[in-house]
């Protein structure tokens, strides 16, 4: 994934970016850069690789190197970004979020003419974000070329630049999939993904932008240059996962949405008798957390923390790149609360199951420490496919994700078949799919959130949402 901020002030604007990109930090580990436009200067550009080190520490000296009263600026999971492009629209600076699944077909069709090239990375591959900058290059002015990239790209990308006189052009993805915020202040105006990266800053909310929406951003206002589409699909897991807790998307706040989504499990096993006995409810941290604290609320059980991640040293688990060393750190990171553990019988609240490894090894490490039983609570379904639009996780097959394999191993190919009746839990497909991955990750109970569970606790419509992880429909 990846997250963007950027603001066009009438005074100096680095420092306001510089915090608004650092509060996008939870959205990437790979790569981190900025952007800024000055008069005298014109743009400058800085990137840093941020996998074994915050984006703050890394980009702490650029008060001194950079300044200006426009600038971007994003976090990465993918290319070094921003892009510095000259072309015969002027020169500018341009970053991206979201993900281009065709992008080797775009490639080679671009190439097609003569006179084209890219800068190529290892292996051959295009940096996505000059793909995109070379698509808007093919016409006449940004927004026909931004109009472009949005009609011919497969996947969902939403797109920010700074122009050479600190104009910002920022466009929301063609179906909404990911969120683009506007706030002002006195000052001028500022671009983010997350809500709360501009309150903390002191810009109040403007607006959101629609789907497939473009505007121009001044210091004098904003300018629509593209209608907003009819048609949206924001992503679920936004609110399951990878969004902040903190953030708001199209009105619904993530923190008060899993709240909510913890209440409708716990009634739901209320509703089957499942999960009697328990002592405590916990969250697998960080995301989990929250569910499970609605959980124990609606059910009465005990919130507790049986177990507490040690962060000031690893603050993410998935930091390092091979999964090798992000398992060992992420059991590195867990330290017990024996008295919360020895003798007792536990549910966690986990915010999905995709691969599954970290999950058992958490779980063998509470039976180490004692525990008598551990229930697992998935807060989303059974994840079934790999995302097609955003890349959120790598998976390179559908193969690679566990409640495919476990189905594999059921039925074979026929299970392939059945995929709707192993996401209901009601169903005998959907028991056998339970039980077995319980059996595999040595849970004494496992449930997964429905689909409607998770829709209701989102409270929007479902014609609004994208599921396709879930439920395999665009």
């Amino acid at each position: 994934m990846g997250g963007f901020f950027g603001a066009t002030l009438s005074c100096e604007c680095l420092s306001d970016v510089f915090f608004g990109v650092d509060y996008h930090s939870h959205l990437g580990t790979r790569r981190a850069g900025l952007a800024a436009y000055d008069r005298e200067i014109g743009l400058q550009r800085s990137i840093h690789n941020i996998e074994n080190a915050p984006f703050r520490t890394k980009f702490q000296n650029v008060f001194e190197e950079m300044r200006g009263t426009a600038a971007i600026g994003c976090i990465s999971d993918n290319d070094p970004q921003p892009m510095l492009m000259r072309s015969h629209l002027g020169s500018y600076a341009i970053c991206t979020v979201g993900g281009v699944t065709n992008a080797e077909e775009l490639v080679s069709e671009y190439l097609k003419h003569r006179g084209r090239h890219f800068d190529a990375m290892t292996g051959g591959r295009v940096n996505t974000t000059e793909l995109v900058a070379a698509l808007i290059d093919t016409k006449d002015d940004f927004c026909e070329g931004i109009l472009e990239v949005q009609r011919v790209i497969k996947g969902a990308l939403s797109i920010l630049i700074l122009r050479d006189d600190g104009t910002l052009l920022a466009a929301r993805d063609r179906m909404g999939r990911l969120p683009v915020l506007i706030g002002k202040k006195d000052e001028g105006f500022c671009v983010t993904f997350e809500s709360f990266a501009y309150q903390k800053l002191g810009y109040t909310a403007e607006r959101e932008l629609g789907p497939g929406e473009i505007v121009s951003i001044t210091t004098e206002g904003v300018t629509r240059f593209a209608e907003p589409l009819k048609e949206m699909r924001l992503c679920s897991f936004l609110f399951s996962y990878y969004g902040y807790p903190t953030s708001c998307y199209e009105g619904v706040n993530v923190e008060a949405m899993r709240y909510r989504n913890g209440r409708i499990m716990a009634r739901n096993d209320k509703k089957s008798g499942a999960a009697e006995g328990i002592d405590y409810v916990g969250g697998v941290p960080d995301s989990g957390t929250p569910h499970a604290i609605g959980y124990a609320n609606e059910s009465g059980i005990p919130f507790a923390r049986p177990f507490i991640k040690y962060t000031p040293t690893w603050p993410r688990s998935f930091m390092p790149p091979s999964q090798v060393d992000r398992s060992r750190v992420a059991k590195m990171k867990q330290i017990p609360v024996h008295e919360l553990i020895e003798d007792k019988d536990l549910l966690f609240v986990d915010d999905s199951i995709v691969r599954g490894t970290q999950l058992k090894e958490t779980v063998d490490f509470l039976y180490d420490n004692g525990a008598r039983s551990v229930h697992m609570r998935s807060a989303c379904p059974p994840i079934l496919y790999g995302c097609k639009y955003l890349n959120f996780s790598p998976a390179r097959s559908d193969m690679e994700l566990f409640a495919r394999r476990v189905i594999r191993e059921l039925e074979g190919e026929e299970g392939d078949k059945h995929l709707e009746e192993y996401s209901d839990g009601t169903t005998e497909r959907g028991r056998a799919l339970r039980r077995a991955i319980a059996e595999k990750l040595h849970f004494a109970s496992l449930e997964f959130q429905s689909l409607e569970g998770v829709i209701e606790a989102i409270g929007l419509p479902p014609c609004k949402l994208c599921t396709y992880c879930w439920n395999g429909k665009e």
